[in-house]
């Protein structure tokens, strides 16, 4: 909840904050959550991970999306908990960002959701990584920062307001802002974006922002983009012409778009059009799901080379740290790279590393092997693992049948990481 004074204060996060450096050495922060097939969002300037998830405006974002996914976003540099101290905001720079927050993520393709100014980053990271992008989501979003001369002078007289009311105590400067991204809001909502855009970033960083941003146009790459792409845009989104989400849609090859009802920028909980997002985006990514999680093709076919690396690391009976130094990998990578694994084949617990291992050399090709060094909490422990192993039985003694590889040295690294 805010403060009495209208500030949002920070409490606990659903998820973790993590940090990596980008091409020029900027600090980024970025969390994931969620569960289900993996989806980067890069999000417009207006938001904070350490409070988003209280946030009016936002939670619903995090929560329904992270029902259907598994949601990887961040502060853009000079934003949020991300360093505010940075210098360069040309698209070059954000590309890298982006490009950061993807390798330390662990992420090796995934579906792309550009939102607003993140539009002409996730389009350009697209175009020159189309072997990473899965499918491609724009919501309201656009392609260049201005098209003509009235849309210049109207973002200078932004710049000055933001020069000469960002940080004042009172929102009055700020309220028009509010106004224009969310004029459907209560006052709830309304109060909780002003105080959020003044703990976002300063002034000075967001005029230095907005100047490079300005001057971003990607429109020359829209035809060359050969991903699955849905443009969502609300119809009377005063922030972003409608306009733009037309012209998104009939350059990019096959681009499907989807007019949204509504008057604000931001979709806000409990309107019809945020159903019909949903509804949209949930349609759009299930041929991302993980066909493991159905158990219909082989471990192989789901997951990257590296988290093969890694799985078949830890059926050798290696702990993280092992891992990692085999690797070349810090040990929050292996970590990371076992937490994908798990989401990818659709197993959780206590047992999840021996069960994805078992999926990855076939439920039959378990060994007789000696587990005493693995101790089971109860025998419905034991009996859960069982059944993850299909039809081998176990004991508090064996797993049968046949040999396979060390199933004692996987359950003496799992035991030892409880």
């Amino acid at each position: 909840m805010p403060r009495e004074d209208g500030a949002p204060t920070p409490q606990q996060s659903r998820d973790q904050v993590r940090f990596c450096r980008s091409a020029d050495g900027v600090r980024i922060a970025y969390a994931t959550h969620g569960g289900g097939p993996p989806l980067v969002v890069n999000s417009c300037w207006l938001g904070h991970l350490q409070y988003d998830w209280q946030s009016p405006v936002w939670r619903h974002f995090l929560a329904d999306l992270g029902g259907i996914a598994t949601m990887t976003r961040y502060d853009e540099r000079g934003f949020g908990l991300s360093d505010w101290d940075a210098s360069d905001f040309r698209l070059e720079a954000r590309i890298a960002d982006l490009e950061a927050v993807v390798g330390a993520a662990g992420v090796d393709r995934f579906a792309l959701l550009g939102m607003a100014q993140g539009g002409p980053v996730a389009i350009a990271y697209t175009h020159r990584h189309p072997q990473r992008v899965s499918r491609l989501i724009l919501y309201g979003a656009y392609a260049a920062g201005v098209r003509t001369l009235e849309g210049q002078a109207l973002q200078d007289t932004f710049s000055q307001m933001i020069r000469v009311g960002w940080a004042r105590p009172d929102a009055l400067f700020r309220r028009v802002f509010t106004n224009m991204m969310i004029p459907g809001a209560t006052e709830e909502q309304m109060c909780w974006i002003d105080e959020l855009q003044r703990m976002s970033t300063s002034a000075e960083v967001l005029i230095a922002a907005r100047t490079d941003r300005i001057k971003t146009d990607v429109t020359d790459l829209l035809a060359e983009i050969m991903v699955p792409t849905l443009v969502l845009h609300s119809r009377r989104d005063k922030m972003i012409d409608y306009a733009e989400a037309r012209l998104l849609a009939s350059s990019v090859p096959g681009a499907r778009l989807v007019t949204l009802d509504s008057d604000n920028h931001i979709l806000l909980s409990g309107e019809p059009s945020w159903d019909v997002f949903m509804a949209e985006v949930t349609t759009f990514l299930e041929q991302d799901s993980s066909p493991a999680r159905g158990a219909t093709e082989s471990a192989t076919r789901v997951l990257s080379e590296r988290e093969l690396d890694v799985l078949r690391l830890a059926a050798e009976g290696l702990d993280n740290a092992a891992i990692a130094a085999r690797l070349a990998l810090s040990v929050r990578t292996v970590e990371r790279h076992l937490s994908n694994v798990y989401l990818k084949l659709g197993v959780s617990g206590k047992v999840a590393r021996a069960a994805a291992v078992a999926q990855l050399f076939g439920k039959q090709e378990c060994i007789r092997s000696d587990v005493r060094d693995h101790a089971f909490d109860s025998d419905q422990e034991l009996f859960a693992f069982e059944g993850l192993l299909g039809h081998c039985h176990v004991t508090r003694d064996k797993v049968d049948p046949g040999p396979a590889f060390d199933w004692r040295r996987v359950l003496t690294a799992l035991a030892a990481e409880r």
